[in-house]
């Protein structure tokens, strides 16, 4: 009876999680990683954006995501995957409320910035708490769950959006409803994580953990995703509305679209594991950043097609879900006595690629048009295509 009632109570802890990872990855990565870039057509008009000053907004947000990944290792290690979680929670829940009642630019980048910031530090505390609570067994499947909760914001925010830009909501309405899901994930994350501190790593960790040529592809991977993500999140909506949006559609609907399409595809990083290990890790990187650059080259070519536009979102959001997942395997098999600091070291790339991709969109656009500067921003990911191809990696780690 106690062995039973021992593995009731696993898995009670291991649906709560996934409950809390779910819904906190849904709000995280869905509006408060990427509701800038689709809004961003209602912002410019609303605020009277430049492509410069919407790119400082953007790589402001990128910037908060860079800090709170470091906030969140150092609130794991005090305090717990909890806490980090509920602070990643009330970000969201400040910056949504912040950009619903922003009067001028100064106040929506604030609560851009902490937005931004709800994704570094919802994302690593995971990791931790599935390893303390979930059975080895069922930790790829609750993981899984929490992944997916990523499509699921996406998806949910494209469509909020949508009403908004067929005039039934203000986009102010639809912040509003953003900040009460951010209450949501207030209450999940008290109810389902695990209190108490992360549990300290079995062996010493020193700076030549995090050199040398074994973790030099992990990290020009996730720099080279952070540069291209950044760029399509922050100005592929916009610009196809400014290229006269999508046919049968209110011009400024164009962004549901995109992101509703992104969302749906990324489902497709629930088989990155049976992909990696049919095709190794080369095949893998290659695809990736082939897909983020033909999903860049599709913005510039076809910004008003119907075809282009979905395989363009549809390719970046299966690419992203892919990479994200690969890179918290390649860290945990780089780093398997310190996974999660491994995976901050990694996410710091990122984010330090993210903020470089919007600065450097939004200077380009300014500088030489949308269409040549999403030309422009396909090229690294290209680069990177033909260097994975060409390397003699085979599985990551």
């Amino acid at each position: 009876m106690k062995d039973v009632g021992s593995q009731d109570a696993a898995r009670t802890a291991s649906f709560r999680l996934a409950r809390a990872g779910f819904v906190g990855t849904a709000i995280a990565f869905g509006p408060a990683r990427m509701g800038f870039g689709l809004f961003l057509p209602a912002f410019r008009d609303d605020f009277a954006l430049s492509p410069f000053h919407a790119g400082l907004i953007a790589g402001g947000g990128f910037s908060a995501f860079l800090a709170a990944l470091l906030v969140a290792a150092w609130l794991c290690i005090r305090s717990g995957p909890r806490m980090a979680v509920l602070a990643g929670a009330l970000s969201a829940l400040s910056g949504f409320t912040l950009v619903a009642l922003a009067g001028g630019p100064g106040l929506l980048a604030v609560g851009i910035a902490l937005a931004g910031a709800s994704a570094g530090l919802c994302w690593s505390p995971f990791n931790d708490a599935a390893g303390r609570v979930v059975p080895p067994a069922a930790r790829s499947q609750t993981l899984s769950v929490i992944a997916t909760g990523t499509t699921f914001g996406v998806a949910a925010a494209g469509g909020l959006a949508l009403g908004v830009f067929w005039g039934l909501a203000d986009w102010r309405l639809a912040w509003a409803l953003f900040a009460l899901a951010g209450l949501l994930a207030i209450f999940t994350a008290v109810t389902g994580l695990p209190a108490g501190r992360c549990q300290a790593p079995r062996m010493p960790l020193s700076p030549a953990m995090f050199r040398g040529a074994g973790v030099c592809p992990l990290y020009a991977s996730a720099f080279v995703f952070g540069l291209a993500n950044a760029a399509y999140l922050s100005f592929a909506a916009d610009s196809v509305v400014s290229a006269g949006g999508l046919a049968g559609l209110p011009d400024k609907a164009a962004p549901s679209v995109i992101f509703i399409s992104y969302g749906a595809f990324g489902l497709a990083g629930l088989a990155t594991a049976r992909i990696e290990a049919r095709l190794g890790t080369r095949a893998v990187l290659a695809g990736v950043f082939c897909a983020f650059a033909v999903s860049l080259g599709l913005v510039a070519a076809t910004p008003g097609s119907w075809p282009g536009i979905v395989l363009s979102a549809g390719l970046h959001g299966a690419a992203v879900m892919v990479i994200s997942a690969l890179l918290s395997v390649w860290s945990l098999r780089l780093f398997p006595e310190a996974g999660a600091i491994g995976m901050t070291a990694a996410l710091v790339m990122l984010a330090i690629g993210s903020v470089l991709g919007a600065l450097l969109a939004g200077s380009l656009i300014d500088l030489a048009g949308r269409r040549l500067a999403f030309l422009l921003l396909a090229a690294p990911p290209a680069i990177a295509a033909l260097l994975a191809a060409s390397s003699g990696l085979r599985r990551a780690g």
